[in-house]
């Protein structure tokens, strides 16, 4: 008997099983009066109020198929970023882009390099592909751009970089992210993850509109779940030489982003007002929650998201698990980051005065009970 005649139900190809699925964070609690969460990055000020006008208008439109090329959502990102619109494709997410990428671009036997605390979807979707994840450690929380190098093979055909990365809210210097092009082969997909770029205010960061621009084998994508509020419409695009955009577009499916989702978005990226007064906000609070956990006696990764990643000590009772559970009981939700590397620290992100004032006391109250 042969291998067909044995089976006995449908069969997943090679690597699928090999999945850990994604997990989220909690969203709810029970008991709780109030419940803050932060344990997603959503953006504490909300959609811009032109995004959600835009997003009610399309409740006319409903028995209408979606614009298959989203063209006014890609027109209102070409002109607030100065880009080319046929270099511009949008998806479900910045998710659903990393997922076509690894579609086009691997197959079984090839791999696909990333660093340890790297987002997750990279190894699911590399395993989805029948590829070879090859994770990289990270030095100190930031991606070391010499372990990546020593990485590759001549079965590399994607790099995945998150820049600034997440859970760690480090970032790479451009200079290190064009080291790392220097280095690369040039049939070698340099993926440029940079969900959290607007947050950002460094003198020597780029998103990585110049290297795509200037070269091959580089895609940047960008999402408006965070800097824009819009997480429930699932809004991603990505900006890639001509090449890579006339590819994905192949293997993309029709209509796979939906009326609401188009017009919000193009409302949302033209609000650069909404936008300003979000990455101020962020900064201010950032800066004050970091202050107030050093405070505290609890270690901090510098950020330059609009998150936090702070670690407790490894004790039987103030552990990070002890500290989500007590937080869990005030109200607080974070995020336990057990599956990114680091059991012994909590997310937050950075949410309401009322939340971030509200945390620090009740760590207070945890760590002297």
């Amino acid at each position: 008997m042969n291998d067909f005649e044995k089976a006995q139900r449908p069969t997943p190809k090679a690597g699928v099983m090999d999945i850990a699925a994604y997990v989220p964070g909690k969203a709810t609690l029970g008991g709780a009066n109030k419940v803050h969460k932060l344990s997603a990055n959503e953006s504490p000020l909300g959609a811009s109020p032109h995004a959600v006008e835009a997003y009610r208008t399309t409740e006319h439109y409903l028995s209408s198929y979606p614009d298959g090329e989203v063209m006014a959502l890609r027109q209102a990102i070409a002109e607030t970023q100065g880009l080319n619109i046929e270099n511009i494709l949008c998806g479900n997410g910045s998710d659903e882009l990393l997922g076509l990428l690894c579609q086009t671009y691997l197959a079984a036997g090839d791999e696909a390099v990333f660093t340890d605390h790297g987002f997750l979807i990279y190894k699911i979707q590399t395993l989805a592909a029948g590829a070879k994840p090859v994770i990289v450690k990270e030095n100190d929380t930031v991606i070391d751009v010499d372990a990546v190098l020593a990485a590759i093979t001549d079965r590399t055909k994607i790099v995945f970089v998150t820049n600034p990365g997440n859970p760690t809210g480090t970032y790479l210097p451009f200079a290190e992210i064009n080291r790392l092009h220097a280095g690369l082969p040039k049939h070698v997909l340099l993926v440029l993850d940079a969900a959290y770029a607007e947050y950002v205010r460094k003198n020597d960061y780029e998103a990585g509109v110049a290297l795509v621009s200037s070269s091959d084998n580089v895609v940047m994508t960008r999402t408006f779940s965070k800097i824009h509020g819009l997480p429930a419409l699932r809004i991603g695009w990505m900006y890639a030489p001509a090449h890579v955009t006339d590819a994905v577009n192949r293997v993309r499916g029709p209509f796979n982003m939906n009326s609401a989702a188009i017009a919000a978005g193009a409302a949302a990226i033209r609000d650069r007002n909404h936008v300003q007064a979000s990455v101020e906000f962020n900064t201010q609070w950032s800066q004050w929650l970091s202050e107030a956990f050093t405070k505290l006696g609890l270690k901090v990764t510098p950020s330059v998201t609009n998150f936090l990643l702070v670690h407790f000590p490894d004790t039987a009772n103030k552990s990070a698990a002890k500290a989500d559970e007590y937080l869990q009981s005030k109200g607080y939700i974070l995020r336990r980051v057990t599956s990114y590397g680091f059991p012994e620290a909590l997310r937050m992100s950075i949410g309401s005065e009322e939340a971030n004032r509200g945390v620090i006391a009740a760590l207070e109250e945890f760590l002297k009970s």
